[in-house]
């Protein structure tokens, strides 16, 4: 009785909260859909993304209709879920970004033909918008704004950027939600890259989130959230809010994503999971690979309901269909979340196989496993049978798991059963299952075991799936990313904009302040003849730091260009980079700072905003890391070398004539050198390197914002090639 009343005024207090908050899903709003025809408590889905319908590439829209509508036919999914980029929205170059209705048209009629194809109903498809698709779209239903006309979203008045639906099956709840964290001022590309959540839209996805916590029905349930960008390429909100703090409160089964594309590797996947130490500095801007360290397993088995719980979920980036010809279908199996992912490539598919337990110990478990091994949270019956869904065109014959053990070093079967097909009504997907003893499997290496389905169908067909390997225990095995993969999810990208720019201009700023203070304050310590004649006597070290600081001391020599290259500096810290139409051509003539465009918001009077951060990025650290910094270091090293150029012409022409005989082969070479100056001839060289990627990224901003060079940004577009003249000309002469 003591414990009762605490627990009732929680209970009481919730539900008074829970009235009282505005909500974004009311108990009415609620769309439950009971799924009909599924195995007991399983129900699937399948995702695709970055369609990238183009104009310039019919294939892509044509292989749609050619795959796409026989496979869903075949898979007869509860959803469909379009994460994004329906549209290519790109000129044939790849430089002009914009809204094309031609390809918005395509994708309304390929949708409408695998609608027929499939035959499946339409309001269980859902279509989010990409950053493709808000190219160039000022505001949500303006004239540019072709989702709002051509969407399945749209067409059935789906309102809001949050959508959500709820699929029940034997008393299983799955909960889907739709996010939508797109630009609400569409900028064209590049700088249009990134997705931009809201502390409003933070505040709504929650909610939706949450309407199943206040039932007095404990029902289990599943909750999973689909969306456009990866968390890596996801900004913080306006308050400095992360979309990953909602995801952790809520404990999601999973994140599906795309953007990424399947160019970047096939391992782009992520597990965050609520830390119990204050998480390192690093964890905010990285993390190394796909599993953070965690200490949640225990040897001690603790099964109350605080330990059970765990803030956790995965993040799984699917690949594209653009060039990757990719499908997903993803599976719950009594709370198990599995996928397998279907490459069109080579062609359509007759049989396609998902196993949806075990589990995959490196993609797909959850820290929570080892709780639910040890405790049963789940049930022990969840655990007595290996489960598959198999999808086929034709009638199966015989479907077969084989269970390899690894440790001998090669794959040995250790289990190879005939798996049955479940007695049920269901007439959409076939589950079948074998029983097995799985405390047989029990291991400390989560990649010991490894499980392959086989399946045959009555034409003589045979499909394996993947092998997999699995741990019963709810280990999980680490995966190590590729550097692309790692570059791409690894690194949090909104995160490392402001500290990687300040770095290069703290750097830039030092290279050429610090040499002119030790020019002035130590005038004889850094020269040609004090690092020539001292150099025996300094370790290696010392003579290559030694070495390096003269360099910018003989830059600082040159006082012109080292005066000019200051000024741009201090140029791009506080001045406009670049004016250009960052909407539309015929929009209004705007600025770009590193700060980001100065745009006024939409219907709210003169409000100035600055959109795009940290999507600037990849203009701003491409130019200074891989131009400005260059360029100095180039320049620098040319006025060095001109000064060592003159030491050596002097001490040659103060020579008598006598001194010229005799010499060696190498002082030959060493004068053929000097005298050829091939040092110089390679730092041109190197100039235009640095010009051809300036040159690159110049005409890229051309054609993306309809500017004119001359007019409308002059110094970023002409004053590297400038003072790269200059020097070469001030240094050409000794």
């Amino acid at each position: 009785m003591g414990t009762r009343g605490p627990r009732l005024l929680t209970v009481l207090l919730t539900l008074v909260a829970a009235a009282a908050a505005p909500s974004a899903v009311s108990r009415d709003e609620r769309e439950v859909v009971e799924v009909s025809g599924a195995p007991d408590g399983v129900v699937w889905v399948a995702q695709l993304s970055d369609l990238h319908f183009s104009v310039h590439h019919p294939e892509r829209a044509y292989d749609f209709r050619r795959y796409v509508g026989p496979a869903l036919a075949m898979v007869n999914p509860d959803l469909v879920l379009i994460t994004g980029d329906l549209t290519d929205g790109k000129s044939k170059d790849l430089l002009t970004m914009k809204q094309n209705e031609v390809e918005w048209v395509e994708y309304e009629s390929t949708i409408n033909d695998i609608i027929q194809i499939s035959k499946l109903p339409r309001r269980i498809f859902f279509d989010l918008r990409g950053n493709h698709d808000s190219f160039g779209v000022s505001a949500s239903g303006d004239d540019y704004d072709f989702y709002q006309k051509y969407s399945i979203n749209a067409k059935l008045r789906r309102q809001g950027r949050v959508q959500s639906i709820t699929l029940e099956n034997s008393g299983r709840k799955h909960l889907f939600v739709g996010f939508d964290s797109t630009m609400e001022i569409g900028l064209r590309g590049p700088t249009n890259l990134f997705g931009h959540p809201t502390d409003k839209q933070l505040i709504e996805l929650d909610q939706a989130l949450s309407q199943w916590d206040t039932d007095f029905e404990k029902v289990p349930l599943t909750k999973i959230v689909f969306g456009h960008f990866p968390l890596s390429f996801l900004a913080l909100t306006e308050s400095g809010k992360s979309i990953k703090d909602v995801f952790l409160k809520q404990s999601l089964a999973a994140y599906l994503c795309g953007h990424l594309h399947t160019r970047f590797g096939k391992n782009l996947k992520r597990y965050y999971h609520r830390a119990v130490q204050e998480p390192s500095l690093s964890e905010h801007y990285y993390q190394f690979n796909m599993h953070q360290g965690y200490a949640i397993q225990s040897n001690k088995e603790n099964c109350s309901e605080e330990a059970a719980h765990v803030e956790e979920f995965w993040e799984w980036e699917m690949g594209d269909w653009r060039k990757s010809r990719s499908m997903r279908i993803l599976a719950i199996d009594d709370g198990h979340v599995s996928y397998t992912d279907i490459d069109f490539r080579l062609g359509s598919k007759s049989i396609i196989i998902l196993p949806t337990f075990p589990l995959d110990s490196r993609f797909m478990q959850r820290a929570s496993a080892s709780c639910d091994f040890k405790c049963h949270t789940k049930g022990a019956s969840t655990f007595d049978t290996v489960r598959a869904l198999v999808f086929s065109k034709q009638e199966i014959v015989s479907v077969s798991v084989k269970i390899y053990d690894s440790r001998p070093g090669t794959l040995e079967v250790v289990l190879d059963s005939e798996m049955k097909r479940v007695n049920s009504n269901d007439t959409r997907g076939h589950m079948y299952l074998a029983p097995w003893n799985w405390r047989a499997f029990e291991d400390p290496s989560p990649s010991r075991y490894w499980l392959q389905i086989e399946v045959m169908d009555i034409t003589g067909d045979t499909s394996v799936s993947q092998l997999r390997p699995f741990s019963i225990n709810g280990l999980t095995a680490r995966v190590n990313w590729t550097w692309k993969e790692f570059f791409v999810i690894g690194i949090q990208w909104a995160s490392i904009y402001h500290p990687a720019l300040w770095c290069a201009i703290s750097l830039i700023f030092s290279l050429l302040l610090a040499p002119q203070v030790s020019a002035v304050v130590f005038k004889d310590q850094f020269t040609y003849k004090s690092l020539y004649t001292n150099g025996n006597q300094r370790t290696l070290l010392k003579s290559l730091v030694g070495g390096f600081v003269w360099l910018f001391v003989e830059l600082a020599r040159v006082i012109p260009v080292w005066f000019l290259l200051l000024v741009y500096t201090i140029y791009l810290v506080f001045l406009p980079w670049l004016f250009g139409h960052p909407i539309t051509e015929d929009g209004s003539l705007t600025y770009m700072t590193h700060r980001g465009w100065i745009l006024k918001r939409p219907n709210s009077g003169n409000e100035v905003v600055h959109a795009g951060i940290p999507d600037v990025m990849v203009i701003v650290l491409p130019h200074l890391y891989f131009v400005l910094l260059p360029t100095i270091v180039i320049l620098a090293a040319m006025a060095a070398e001109r000064t060592a150029y003159r030491e050596h012409y002097l001490s040659r022409s103060g020579k008598k004539k006598d001194d010229y005989y005799q010499k060696s082969r190498r002082q030959i070479e060493h004068e053929i050198f000097w005298n050829g100056r091939w040092i110089r001839k390679f730092l041109c060289l190197f100039c235009l390197v640095v010009l051809w990627k300036h040159w690159k990224l110049c005409r890229a901003l051309v054609k993306a914002y309809a500017m004119n060079p001359l007019l409308h940004s002059p110094v970023l577009f002409f004053f590297i090639p400038a003072v790269m003249g200059f020097s070469i000309y001030k240094t050409s002469a000794i």
